[in-house]
């Protein structure tokens, strides 16, 4: 099988960014009406297809730190374990690594995610008045509204989506001998990035609920589970399933760009790197 190269903290770094704001950028309106759509307004009341790049200022300038550190973290985590382990372990070292990956980037991201979602789902709010109005109400602490609910769904979601997105590219890397191009790795991570979005809907749209959710209302005070049930209590299983199709397209398609651009951004940069090495050692 084909031996990846380690990816350098620098590299990991830069090609995260780059990925994570091309993804949100791109595929900022598939994120709006899925938020809608798993509103407990109701689609309609929440904005339907209006005004559907609201919020869009605080997607952008969270995308770029929260993905790399991200992928610094994912990358590091792989690059202590990997040496340490033999190959079929490396399964689990991608598990450990997404889930180290998920608790450091969510400290960067849990805010920007906080105003991103109140500003989808009220239209007439703007990112920066969304923002004012949490500090106000909450304060700082109102910005991690959600935390426990977003990575109890990211924790099961990573552990999903990166193992396979990396097995999938071991075995067409084995297929055909060689490390797979970024269009392939694209190919692989929506795949991956499809099924693990349509497994974890349900904590997808508990999380929506409590970051939407007025202060001191019953989502606020309940637990993860007890939000599941009540949704599920007043809903049934659609309304755990709410903007399933959107989700997991909104993903598949997300996975297919951010893996992507991940891939070929860590390729160019690395090819860079060598030459400049070479250049250096022929001085």
């Amino acid at each position: 099988m084909t031996q990846e190269r380690p990816v350098s903290f620098r590299i990991s770094l830069l090609s995260g960014g780059i990925a994570g704001t091309a993804v949100d950028v791109i595929l900022f309106p598939l994120d709006t009406l899925k938020t809608r759509l798993q509103s407990a307004e109701g689609f309609i009341k929440s904005g339907g297809f209006r005004g559907i790049y609201s919020g869009i200022a605080s997607a952008a300038s969270g995308s770029a730190p929260a993905a790399a550190t991200f992928f610094c973290s994912y990358e590091l985590t792989k690059n202590v374990l990997k040496p340490q382990v033999p190959s079929t372990m490396f399964p689990f070292v991608h598990m450990l690594a997404a889930t180290v990956g998920e608790v450091v980037a969510l400290f960067v991201r849990n805010p920007f995610e906080v105003v991103k979602q109140r500003a989808q789902a009220y239209t007439n709010t703007s990112s920066l008045q969304a923002l004012r109005y949490t500090l106000a109400q909450e304060g700082l602490r109102g910005l991690y509204r959600g935390y426990l609910n977003t990575l109890i769904r990211e924790i099961p979601f990573s552990l999903l989506q990166y193992p396979l997105w990396e097995l999938l590219k071991s075995v067409w890397a084995w297929e055909q001998g060689k490390p797979v191009w970024a269009w392939q790795s694209s190919i692989c991570g929506a795949v991956a990035g499809g099924f693990s979005a349509a497994v974890t809907t349900p904590l997808d749209v508990a999380k929506t609920r409590v970051m939407l959710a007025p202060k001191d209302s019953l989502y606020t005070q309940a637990s993860v589970i007890q939000v599941l049930k009540i949704i599920k209590s007043q809903e049934g299983m659609s309304g755990l399933f709410s903007g399933v199709t959107m989700r997991t397209a909104w993903i598949a398609i997300g996975g297919a760009v951010f893996f992507g651009f991940y891939e070929k951004a860590k390729y160019v940069l690395q090819e860079k790197l060598e030459f400049n090495t070479e250049c250096e050692a022929s001085t």
